[in-house]
């Protein structure tokens, strides 16, 4: 088997977890680390016993891989300089800050024959895998994705920076085109919107209504799936799902049965890194793509759009609602 050069750039929270799960990953050797801060990738290379680097580009001719776990503003420029060379990247998310910006790393990778995977590691939890065995047509899903104020993040705004996981996991299940967007969000503790409710109405009927908050006491990642067949939840951090259908007895009488539904345990990042590596051995497209990660984006750039009008339209006044969701 022949070995994967792998580098990390952006060595902060994520970035050390992508190094501990490619160390643990057979076939792939950690050749070097990026960061703009010296001594933080100073002391992840003595740590993976490989180089490191202040500036990225010193790692093109030396990696066949990178992660890149740099703030959002700088995705763009990072994975442009490894598309360019033909270097695979995993690219957390979002994918960009412009929707532009995006369509030319897609169409970058396509050029150089380079995978563009994009960082949903909601896609890989134990959870969300087993969900797809049993969701059909949702026609309401309600999704709460709530955390404590860290200052990692932002950058952007609670819809790049958490709702946009739950986004992803929405587009991917409806799979229908979006009528309408209502959006309303407020700054709290950043410039930045750190709450938001958004409804959105799907050309196939279904109707989603997501809370984000970065501003809550407690935690709570959440989405449940309403639809004929059933109801479906799942708790992304328990990495749990209750699956409810309905059956009709020979007497007539409506039941409600708790589907066998098998989650089978496993490290989300881990599978997602896995799955990245997996791709660029088997020469396949990768689970979640340049495209994946476009379309979510478009989507939390126009609920971005929406709230602005909101705002304008209507004052923080009428915002209290939200934040007593989130309380």
């Amino acid at each position: 088997m022949k070995e994967i050069r792998i580098g990390v750039i952006g060595i902060g929270h994520l970035g050390n977890y992508h190094l501990q799960k490619y160390r643990n990953l057979e076939g792939c050797v950690i050749t070097a680390v990026a960061d703009v801060i010296e001594d933080r990738a100073c002391r992840a290379a003595e740590q993976y016993g490989c180089r490191s680097c202040f500036d990225h580009r010193e790692l093109i001719g030396s990696v066949d891989a990178v992660s890149i776990a740099v703030p959002t503003p700088f995705h763009y420029e990072t994975a442009k300089t490894f598309l360019d060379a033909g270097v695979h990247v995993l690219l957390e998310k979002p994918i960009t800050v412009a929707l532009h910006e995006a369509d030319e790393l897609i169409a970058v990778a396509a050029k150089n024959r380079a995978l563009l995977q994009v960082g949903f590691v909601e896609r890989f939890n134990p959870a969300v895998i087993a969900l797809a065995k049993v969701i059909k047509k949702p026609l309401f899903i309600e999704a709460h994705r709530l955390h404590p104020f860290f200052e990692r993040g932002t950058d952007v705004d609670v819809i790049l920076d958490l709702m946009i996981h739950d986004l992803d996991i929405i587009l991917h299940f409806v799979d229908s085109p979006i009528e309408a967007i209502d959006a309303v969000g407020v700054s709290v503790l950043s410039e930045q919107a750190d709450i938001a409710n958004v409804r959105l109405k799907f050309k196939s009927g279904c109707v989603a209504n997501i809370t984000a908050s970065r501003v809550t006491g407690k935690t709570m990642q959440k989405i449940r799936f309403f639809g004929i067949e059933g109801y479906h939840a799942v708790d992304y951090s328990k990495r749990e799902l209750v699956s409810l259908s309905k059956k009709i007895s020979e007497k007539g009488k409506l039941d409600i049965i708790s589907n066998a539904v098998e989650v089978i345990q496993h490290d989300p990042l881990e599978e997602e890194i896995r799955s990245f590596v997996d791709s660029i051995r088997n020469n396949s497209t990768p689970l979640v793509t340049g495209k994946d990660g476009r379309d979510a984006l478009e989507l939390a750039l126009n609920i971005s759009g929406e709230m602005e009008k909101a705002k304008a339209r209507l004052g923080s006044d009428l915002l209290v609602d939200i934040q007593r969701q989130c309380q």
